[in-house]
């Protein structure tokens, strides 16, 4: 585990943190470094992580970025192997970094993995399905002739729970800055094009869910239409995106039939609809303009930089 550096960026965690804290604390074999950027916190969360022995770096809540701040992360890493954690994703067993790690130590040409997510106790069954839908039980590796996922899904990533080897990170020039969301899902289709392996690790496990409402799937899916849009060289790589929320809409509405959760159809064929007309309106974001985009937009301040 000296090989592993864990760097998680932060920003008012809450007592959610404060539990992240504690279980990635609580790893083993320690130890590893775990280093937090924070972004100003006005709580404790900084004096959290400073409890549980943690290097915490503070930046202005301003200069946040997705990418732009999970490369500044990577200036003074040495390991060969750095761990993404977001604050609000639960490490689920002692092993669970170990886990995810050891699948880049047994096969070279695998450069990024991620981990399992599950609901948390409190998801509701939107949140629930949505996370049994993405991530589901049985892991796989694949590269860009491999036949699973198909097209656009190759490229399924997720910094909640991840890890990379530095060495490709640094000699891709790390993370892409200045994206709405998907810097995670940029380097891994830059992997795969590379010629590299990426993988998905089923058995390293993190609870992560959120239970966003309609007018939060909207916003949500705007900035996906807006990501896909400006890194159109990913869809041009891997394959387009069609068809998948039309069987994703579907699978959730048998989801909620078979489980009995009756009242939450509705909710879902709203969401459904909220997400779709998010994503078009993202996708013409330029046409839109600086000013409507912003207050469709869920991540706010990066209309700041455009």
């Amino acid at each position: 585990m000296k090989n592993i550096t864990v760097v998680v960026p932060t920003y008012n965690g809450g007592a959610l943190w404060k539990e992240s804290a504690r279980r990635l604390a609580e790893q083993v074999p320690r130890p590893f470094r775990v280093k937090v950027i924070d972004s100003s916190s006005r709580d404790d969360t900084r004096e959290t992580a400073q409890n549980f022995h943690f290097e915490v770096e503070k930046i202005d809540q301003k200069d946040f970025d997705h990418g732009g701040t999970r490369s500044y992360a990577l200036k003074d890493i040495e390991t060969e192997f750095v761990v993404f954690l977001t604050q609000d994703a639960l490490l689920e067993g002692a092993d669970a970094v170990s886990s995810l790690v050891s699948i880049l130590e047994n096969d070279s040409e695998i450069v990024c993995a991620y981990g399992r997510q599950l609901p948390h106790l409190d998801a509701n069954p939107l949140a629930s399905h949505a996370r049994y839908s993405n991530y589901h039980t049985n892991s796989y590796v694949t590269h860009i002739a491999a036949d699973f996922p198909n097209g656009f899904k190759k490229s399924f990533f997720s910094n909640s729970f991840s890890v990379y080897r530095l060495d490709f990170l640094r000699s891709i020039g790390g993370f892409p800055e200045h994206l709405i969301l998907g810097e995670d899902a940029c380097v891994a289709a830059k992997a795969l094009i590379h010629n590299k392996k990426v993988a998905y690790v089923a058995d390293a496990q993190v609870k992560h869910s959120h239970n966003y409402s309609v007018f939060q799937e909207f916003k949500r899916y705007f900035d996906i239409g807006v990501f896909h849009s400006t890194q159109s060289w990913m869809l041009k790589e891997l394959g387009a995106v069609e068809g998948e929320g039309v069987k994703f809409a579907m699978d959730q509405l048998s989801y909620l039939y078979i489980r009995g959760n009756y009242r939450w159809i509705l909710p879902s064929a709203f969401t459904s609809i909220a997400k779709y007309t998010g994503y078009k309106l993202g996708t013409i974001h330029k046409i839109l303009g600086v000013g409507i985009s912003r207050r469709l937009s869920m991540y706010k301040s990066y209309w700041n930089r455009v």
